[in-house]
C-alpha cells in the first residue's frame, strides 16, 4: 500500500476545482492507455462538490464518456430516486448532463429494487456485479478502479465504514450491508476496505473545520478499526486532498507539494 501524499488547497471551491482538473487527467489518461477508465465516486457535500466542478469544467468534453465506468463506494439503502441517495445527487450534479453509457453506470440497489428491504441481500448483488467486471488481469474480485474517492467524516468514516462498527472488521466481501449506522439512514451499502484498497488510487477528500481532527487522527497512525479513513489506501498513491480548513490541525511537514 502506498504512503498518503497531502496536497492543501485554499478553500472548498478551489479544492473541488482542482480536484475535478485532477480526475479528468487521470481518466484521459487512463482511456488513452487501455481504452477505458473506472472510477468510483462518494457522496456528500465534498463529492458532489467535485462532481458539480467536474460538469462546469471546460475540460471535461477530454473525457469519452462512453467508455467510463462508474462505480459508488456506498449508498444510502433507500428507494430509487430518493433525493438522499448518492447516486441521485450524482446526476443532478454531473452524470445526467454528459453521454455515458447507461450500461457503465453501477449504482447500488436501491431498497425498493428487486432485493426489496435485505440491504446484505443487495451488498451480495453489488459484490456480484464487481466480481462479473473484474478481468481476468485484475486477480481479484473487483476490478482495478483507476481512482476511487472518499468522502471524510468528521468521525473519520469512509464510504459506510464507521469506527468500530463490523463493515469496518470486514476482511474477505467486497460490499456487505450497514446496519444500524450512527448516521441517518441507519440501513446503508458499502464497499470494504479490501475493495477499496485494490484501486490504483485512493483519494480522501476533506474540506471545512469539522474535518480536521478526523484528519488529523487518520493522518497520525490511528488505527483502522477506530479511523477508519487510515485503513484507506490504494496500490499505487493514496492521495488526501483538503482545503485549509481540514488541514489546520495538522503539521505543516506532513503536506509538502504533491506531484500531479
Amino acid at each position: 500500500m502506498s504512503t498518503p501524499q497531502l496536497v492543501v488547497h485554499r478553500d472548498k471551491e478551489l479544492m473541488a476545482q482542482a480536484a475535478a482538473a485532477r480526475l479528468i487527467t487521470k481518466i484521459v489518461d487512463a482511456q488513452a492507455s487501455r481504452g477505458h477508465a473506472s472510477v468510483v465516486l462518494t457522496g456528500g457535500r465534498n463529492g458532489n462538490g467535485l462532481l458539480a466542478a467536474l460538469a462546469a469544467a471546460p475540460a471535461r468534453d477530454a473525457i469519452d464518456w462512453s467508455r467510463l465506468d462508474l462505480w459508488w463506494g456506498d449508498e444510502r439503502f433507500l428507494p430509487e430516486g430518493d433525493p438522499e441517495r448518492n447516486v441521485t445527487q450524482a446526476r443532478e450534479a454531473l452524470l445526467d448532463a454528459v453521454p455515458l453509457d447507461p450500461k457503465r453506470v453501477h449504482a447500488m440497489p436501491a431498497s425498493d429494487g428487486p432485493y426489496g428491504a435485505d440491504a446484505d441481500a443487495a451488498a451480495a448483488a453489488y459484490a456480484d456485479e464487481l466480481a462479473h467486471a473484474a478481468g481476468p488481469e485484475n486477480h481479484g474480485a473487483v476490478p482495478v478502479f483507476d481512482v476511487l474517492m472518499l468522502g471524510v467524516g468528521p468521525d473519520t468514516h469512509v464510504a459506510s465504514l464507521f469506527p468500530e462498527l463490523p463493515a469496518v472488521r470486514e476482511t474477505e466481501r467486497t460490499v456487505v450491508g450497514v446496519h444500524g449506522a450512527p448516521k441517518p439512514p441507519p440501513t446503508r451499502v458499502t464497499l470494504t476496505l479490501p475493495a477499496i484498497r485494490s484501486a490504483r488510487e485512493v483519494w480522501l477528500l476533506a474540506a471545512g473545520a469539522d474535518k480536521a481532527q478526523a484528519a488529523a487522527i487518520a493522518l497520525s497512525g490511528a488505527g483502522e478499526i477506530q479511523a477508519p479513513a487510515a485503513g484507506a489506501q490504494g496500490r499505487q498513491r493514496t492521495l488526501w486532498l483538503l482545503d485549509a480548513a481540514a488541514a489546520s490541525q495538522l503539521p505543516r511537514s506532513l503536506y509538502p507539494p504533491a506531484s500531479p
